[in-house]
């Protein structure tokens, strides 16, 4: 694989992994987080830019502020900074663009951040999706941004309060000259305000502060290491939890990471690497898993330093998503690794294609002729909101409420809700048991809980009662996520009556490999039972039969 060019956090890279391999954590098993849960450690952060305006909507800076490049002109396909279509259809006041008509004859329309109430929808979208804090990025205040990105921080302040939700400042020092000095005078004169809301972030008892940019290998963000680090520790001497927004290469110091910072890098509580733009497809997401991010855990956990890395959802203007595996396997490999809480990269980044709001669902949505792909781009249907559900499943599966699984829980197009397991919950009974591992825990919803027959004694069996005949076709097998890898031979029984089981599935070795979730799928010929029970003959880890999960599906 290539080593990425220099890099540019706007710059849109199309890098796969590379690197030295390093260790996998023993069973995927997580190091202790240095910090307990908190508004960023154990939560889910979204990176907000909420830079968005439009003539008229107020704002100082006027003009059509990140949707053009020229902001004195209309955006346009000639005139424009976007790669993808925003769905406005909860948002009160869009402004007309010089764009062509929507695919359906609707005028292409265009939100401002501006507004209260686009922020006010942006953040109850949070508070229904289970994001827990909002990251406000904030550029160099002192050129013509300022006053813009002053009032922007009151706004996301009110929407913040309203909507229960936490928010934090994230200076990027992308273009900074003077950061060193103005950096402390901006957090001193105006930020440092907004602590006194209770909806400001805090970790440990302290005010969440992130910087993004120290370290890289890129002109726009000079700064040698002596500079970057008397910002990190006067931050912490203001009281501040200070993350550090670093390169993807910060702990090996190369390809977009300057050498000699690694000072730097553990000055940090907690540190959170940029992936955008790194990774193409899920395939490229597992090599840096392997190759980067497990190396980071172990590091971040020798030096007391919280993880909080990147998921993101895929460039959707390059085709990267794939109606959201791409994002899904984001999410899943941080959570199985172990990390103490997830950053989102990006909540409302249209301008990079990797935004998790709402969004234009077809060519219908977006302007006619323009190029701009929707969210069906591979020829599957989404809803506009399905990278929301999406984040809200990633939520539960990190505080887990839902079992760690590979498998996306959420289907495209809202209103089809997934697959029922029948077994949930229902009367479970086994041949035996060991110690308190019975039967019940295999069906309780708990990936962590499990049945475990009597050791050293095989065939073991166990079994779920569905309450009535039901038409089934595929079973799935889990035990906990953090197990190694094992094969158990199983064989599938069916019965209406409880007494005269016939074999839907042979008996065939399954393997339970924690980097797929530990979870095997039993698919067989639709057959109609109340009673399902597996068969166990033989484990190549352990002598007993062991499930932590007997899911159970219809046709």
């Amino acid at each position: 694989m290539t080593v990425p060019p220099r890099l540019s956090r706007r710059t849109l890279l199309t890098a796969a992994a590379a690197g030295t391999a390093a260790p996998l954590i023993p069973g995927g098993a997580a190091a202790l987080a240095a910090s307990p849960p908190g508004d960023v450690v154990g939560a889910v952060t979204a990176g907000y830019q909420g830079w968005f305006s439009c003539p008229g909507d107020g704002a100082p800076i006027g003009g059509w502020w990140h949707w053009s490049r020229d902001r004195f002109q209309p955006p346009s396909p000639s005139n424009t900074t976007i790669v993808s279509w925003p769905d406005l259809s909860d948002v009160d006041h869009g402004y007309p663009t010089a764009y062509p008509n929507l695919g359906n004859g609707q005028p292409a329309r265009l939100f401002s951040s501006y507004d209260q109430q686009t922020v006010d929808t942006h953040f109850r979208w949070m508070r229904e999706h289970g994001i827990d804090t909002a990251a406000l990025q904030r550029f160099n205040p002192f050129g013509d941004e300022g006053p813009t990105r002053d009032a922007m921080t009151v706004k996301v302040r009110a929407a913040a309060e309203a909507t229960g939700r936490k928010f934090y400042v994230m200076y990027d020092v992308t273009g900074w000259t003077s950061m060193q000095s103005q950096l402390k005078q901006d957090w001193s004169a105006k930020m440092s305000a907004h602590t006194a809301s209770p909806a400001y972030a805090r970790q440990n008892g302290r005010p969440v502060v992130c910087v993004w940019g120290f370290g890289f290998d890129d002109p726009g963000r000079p700064f040698e290491p002596a500079a970057c680090l008397d910002v990190i520790a006067w931050l912490k001497a203001q009281g501040c939890y200070v993350i550090g927004g670093v390169p993807t290469w910060w702990r090996q110091g190369i390809n977009d990471s300057r050498a000699g910072f690694s000072e730097v890098y553990h000055a940090f509580h907690a540190i959170s690497p940029w992936m955008v733009g790194r990774a193409a497809t899920p395939e490229d997401l597992d090599s840096y898993y392997a190759n980067v991010n497990v190396g980071d855990m172990a590091d971040c956990a020798a030096h007391g330093i919280d993880y909080l890395p990147c998921v993101l959802p895929g460039d959707l203007s390059a085709g990267h998503r794939r109606h959201g595996d791409y994002y899904w396997r984001s999410i899943y490999n941080m959570v199985r690794l172990g990390a103490q809480g997830l950053y989102v990269s990006m909540f409302d980044e249209f301008n990079e294609g990797n935004q998790i709001a709402k969004t234009a669902v077809s060519a219908a949505w977006v302007p006619a002729g323009s190029g701009i792909r929707a969210l069906d781009e591979d020829g599957t249907a989404c809803s506009a909101d399905y990278y929301l559900r999406l984040t809200a499943d990633g939520a539960r599966m990190l505080r887990k409420q839902i079992p760690l699984t590979a498998t996306r829980p959420t289907p495209p197009v809202a209103g089809t809700p997934p697959p029922a397991d029948l077994a949930l919950r229902r009367p479970a009974t086994e041949s035996s048991h060991t110690q308190a591992y019975g039967a019940a825990n295999a069906v309780d919803g708990d990936a962590g809980s499990y049945w475990e027959s009597a050791n050293n004694a095989f065939p073991q069996w166990l079994q779920v009662d569905l309450g009535a005949a039901a038409t089934v076709s595929r079973v799935v097998l889990g035990l906990p996520p953090g197990w190694e890898r094992r094969t158990q031979t199983v064989q599938l029984q069916g019965s209406t009556d409880g007494s005269s089981f016939s074999t839907l599935a042979a008996p065939a070795g399954r393997t339970f490999d924690p980097a797929s979730g530990n979870r095997a799928t039993i698919s067989f010929a639709a057959a109609t039972a109340r009673h399902l029970r597996v068969v166990f003959t033989a484990n190549s880890a352990w002598p007993a039969g062991q499930a932590s999960s007997l899911e159970v599906y219809a046709a």
